[in-house]
């Protein structure tokens, strides 16, 4: 499988793409000093993504086009129908990509040096967050890894994520094996970065940017910054959606979560070890009591 020149499967989900997507794939096939696959998967789109995608792939030999299945309703399962679908037998690493942001040439070469040292299995990397206004930001996510902060996030945007063959296959043989239950997850990246941790797997979060987070109104999921983006992640914590994910995530990669009350305060008097930036641990333990104390639970331990 490996040869001289890595190569790489991207896969990237779209919908409703038109006005960026060009952009994007451009910036995928510059990818210096690595061999680029990209598989798109297409939600149905009222703009014409499936046929553009199409025409675009006739005239790329190493982009496919993977038929019709939708809809999903969703990018985190676009991006399981990917995973599902796609076979990554025949590539080194494999690696998600969103259809609105602009990578540099190097994101990947970047990425698969850091991986080929042996030592970690999964990567990720800040970014920078542009609009189109034209303000910049940088997004950190690389403060260092605590022993249960893969229950509670992500190691950064998906869209930075490369993984290694083995790493990609065994994250795929858990979807195919809970096909049903994968579909209630909200977050694939969350849900990867959960699955490497706990198995085992070996994860680096690169502070260096890797590639610019494209912000619009049609993120699913944009940059936590501002009080509106703070009043969002309160009402989800009310309402209940932070604590199943949390829970379904949980069951799925270490077949249970905490819920006795001395777990539960076990956790909350943790909280160091649950989040990774400082001001998520200090806000933590409130979030999680007020995610307890507003939610309609229901536990089950998948086998």
């Amino acid at each position: 499988m490996s040869s001289d020149i890595p190569k790489v499967a991207v896969l990237l989900a779209a919908y409703n793409g038109m006005a960026w997507i060009e952009e994007q794939l451009a910036s995928i096939l510059a990818q210096t000093n690595v061999s680029v696959w990209v598989y798109i998967s297409v939600d149905p789109s009222s703009d014409g993504t499936e046929v553009w995608c199409s025409e675009y792939a006739q005239l790329h030999h190493n982009i496919v086009l993977l038929p019709p299945v939708g809809p999903f309703k969703g990018a985190a399962r676009n991006f399981f129908r990917l995973i599902h679908d796609v076979d990554f037998s025949g590539y080194d690493f494999v690696s998600f990509s969103d259809q609105d942001d602009v990578w540099y040439p190097d994101k990947l070469e970047r990425a698969v040096a850091r991986l080929q040292v042996g030592d970690v299995d999964g990567y990720s990397s800040n970014v920078i967050a542009f609009w189109p206004n034209g303000r910049r930001l940088l997004v950190d996510k690389a403060q260092p890894q605590v022993e249960w902060d893969y229950l509670f996030e992500a190691a950064g945007p998906g869209c930075t994520y490369v993984l290694k063959n083995r790493l990609a296959t065994d994250f795929k043989q858990l979807i195919l094996n809970h096909w049903a239950e994968v579909q209630e997850i909200a977050l694939h990246d969350w849900f990867c970065y959960a699955f490497a941790r706990s198995h085992g797997y070996r994860w680096f979060i690169d502070p260096v940017p890797g590639m610019d987070y494209r912000q619009h109104a049609y993120n699913l999921v944009g940059v936590n910054n501002g009080w509106s983006s703070a009043l969002a992640r309160l009402r989800r914590v009310s309402g209940g959606w932070w604590l199943r994910q949390i829970h379904l995530t949980a069951l799925l990669t270490i077949g249970r979560m905490p819920t006795e009350i001395r777990e539960i305060f076990g956790l909350i008097l943790n909280a160091h070890q649950c989040r990774r930036k400082r001001r998520d641990q200090v806000v933590f333990p409130l979030m999680y009591l007020i995610s307890h104390l507003t939610s309609d639970k229901s536990h089950r331990v998948i086998k």
